[in-house]
């Protein structure tokens, strides 16, 4: 009918106006328009979906969800991506890596928070359970020789520990409804010294995605000046696999069927570990991830 084919060719045309997904053109058929790396994001492709209407409480049955999950995912896969399945070890020292150059920008993927100036807060965790997690990041300006950024607003989101995130559901994409909660998700404006601290819980996972954290940075007019997402370590001694083995915090997946970062469509080509936060902690005591975003402010 009419109506779907409206929406299709929103999805095929890229939605105008949005600063994340503007130049996505062609993600239908699965070809490059541009050669940046959030046009072939696997969830470029979703939000596109989402903003079109399609997964809009109603799933993406409007379009046939058993036809469009293998076209999203051939359509979005990047060409270098690794074939690596697992145990892969990716370290990181949280310095979004050597030099000045800014951090990657990356999608602010099918989930970014609706309203962020309405959670002006450190503590997110908002009654979600998992072991203790606190998030601190830097941000550096690349325009003034990556000195510090006071008066950033920093907003983070990121899953629970069933790899279920806040202000979405009951669709296709995530069943489990929690379009009427907010958690895990927060805004602070940076101090003197750039940095912003979130109290949290370590964040679980969900199929085709590494464990991250969303980061969407403004100046202080609160102009946009990056969206990027934060990776984290893997291997045998990693918090990752800690944290998920901890069944008696919750964490009942392990980390079977888990997507590591060499796989993972966002990061697979950060070969340099630019986005891979330091982690420091145990399990007893709670994680704590730092990591340093550099922006073009």
């Amino acid at each position: 009918n009419s109506d779907l084919a409206n929406k299709v060719n929103k999805l095929r045309l890229g939605i105008k106006g949005n600063p994340n997904f503007g130049m996505v053109r062609t993600l239908m058929v699965g070809i490059k328009s541009n050669e940046t790396r959030q046009d072939i994001k696997g969830e470029v492709w979703f939000n596109e979906m989402r903003m079109a209407g399609v997964d809009n409480k109603g799933g993406m049955a409007a379009l046939g969800a058993i036809a469009i999950a293998p076209l999203a995912i051939s359509s979005c896969k990047k060409s270098n991506s690794s074939t690596t399945t697992g145990g892969t070890t990716t370290t990181g020292n949280g310095t979004g890596g050597t030099g000045c150059s800014a951090a990657p920008t990356e999608t602010a993927g099918p989930f970014p928070t609706i309203t962020p100036s309405n959670y002006v807060r450190s503590d997110i965790k908002e009654g979600r359970t998992g072991v203790p997690f606190t998030v601190k990041i830097t941000v550096q300006n690349t325009n003034n020789g990556c000195a510090a950024l006071a008066g950033a607003l920093v907003d983070i989101w990121h899953c629970d520990k069933d790899g279920n995130y806040s202000e979405y559901g009951g669709t296709a994409m995530q069943t489990t409804n929690y379009t009427a909660v907010h958690f895990l998700r927060g805004r602070q404006v940076t101090d003197s010294n750039g940095q912003v601290t979130f109290q949290s819980i370590y964040p679980g996972w969900y199929s085709g995605r590494a464990t991250h954290i969303h980061v969407h940075v403004y100046n202080a007019n609160g102009t946009s000046v990056k969206i990027t997402q934060i990776a984290f370590p893997e291997g045998t001694n990693s918090a990752t696999v800690t944290v998920n083995a901890s069944t008696a915090n919750g964490y009942t997946k392990g980390m079977t069927g888990y997507t590591y970062n060499a796989n993972d469509n966002v990061f697979s080509d950060d070969t340099q570990g630019v986005q891979v936060g330091a982690i420091t902690g145990d399990i007893t005591n709670g994680y704590t991830i730092t990591q340093i975003i550099k922006v073009p402010a």
